[in-house]
């Protein structure tokens, strides 16, 4: 989501991180610098972030939790590396096939730690001095995946969109922002507060895209959301204080997430930081914006 200095630079090694998001665990660590974002319930109407390193690197980065099967699948294109504190049964099988760069709490503890400011579970951080010595001691050296198409941003004359409100369970998760024109971003809040980077401060995305999808609950090692992540559906992109829709479209596991207009052309999106919100169709998620 950022301009690289090289062409190198654009296969640097991915690292996919999940961050923990109930009250609890905020404010979160190394986010900020997170280049994607995406945002989904992961239980109870709990929302959780897949965040996706490539060119920063904080030092600080937690609370890092578990991993469901559905973040496996937008993760999957990036070839990146896979951080997190185990997960579902159907995830872990699927990122232990062998097929991925899995670096599991559980079977790489020296790479994680405990905070002592923090009760249990909401306490396991790493950070980059660790996982880039991990991923080295494992061979992993670059990524290849497709992109986003991007574009240098501008902001609008014509703004329609400069308050919005993305809805996924209550108030606790429910989130708003807020378009600042002077920097071209959308300062986040949520459950009525800012959202804010321990570190770094407020949390304040160049694009911000509600993804629709179809979501329901069902018993796998216990009951747990599905997200339906590959085929098509319904987008509406935030940026440069306007909203426009489109059509989001990922052909499998291990294709890229596209977002496509009604020209049938990709959607340029602004470079800085991308967050990608799972908005369901039902049960209280929603979008709205003025």
């Amino acid at each position: 989501g950022i301009e690289v200095a090289s062409k190198a630079d654009l296969s640097k090694p991915v690292t996919a991180i999940m961050i923990e998001n109930s009250p609890d665990a905020r404010p979160h660590s190394g986010l900020k610098q997170a280049e994607v974002v995406y945002e989904a319930i992961a239980e109870g109407g709990i929302t959780r972030f897949l965040t996706l390193f490539q060119q920063h690197k904080p030092q600080l980065i937690g609370p890092v939790r578990s991993l469901r099967m559905y973040y496996v699948d937008w993760l999957a294109p990036y070839q990146a590396s896979v951080a997190h504190v185990g997960g579902s049964h159907a995830s872990l099988q699927e990122v232990r096939n062998g097929k991925y760069r899995d670096i599991d709490q559980f079977f790489n503890g020296s790479s994680y730690w405990r905070a002592n400011d923090r009760r249990p579970p909401h306490n396991v951080y790493t950070s980059f001095e660790k996982l880039d010595a991990l991923n080295a001691s494992k061979g992993y050296k670059s990524s290849q995946f497709t992109s986003f198409a991007r574009a240098d941003g501008k902001a609008s004359d014509k703004p329609n969109a400069v308050s919005i409100d993305i809805n996924f369970s209550s108030s606790w998760y429910n989130t708003h922002y807020d378009y600042d024109r002077a920097s071209n971003t959308y300062l986040r809040s949520i459950g009525g507060q800012a959202s804010n980077d321990r570190e770094e401060g407020r949390l304040a995305p160049s694009v911000v895209i509600a993804l629709h999808v179809n979501e329901t609950t069902v018993m796998e090692d216990g009951w747990r959301q599905s997200i339906v992540t590959n085929g098509t559906g319904t987008a509406t992109v935030f940026q440069n204080g306007t909203a426009a829709e489109c059509t989001w479209r990922k052909n499998d596991r291990f294709s890229p997430l596209e977002l496509i207009d009604a020209a049938g052309k990709p959607v340029a999106l602004n470079r800085g930081q991308t967050w990608i919100a799972a908005v369901p169709n039902s049960g209280g998620g929603g979008v709205s914006w003025q």
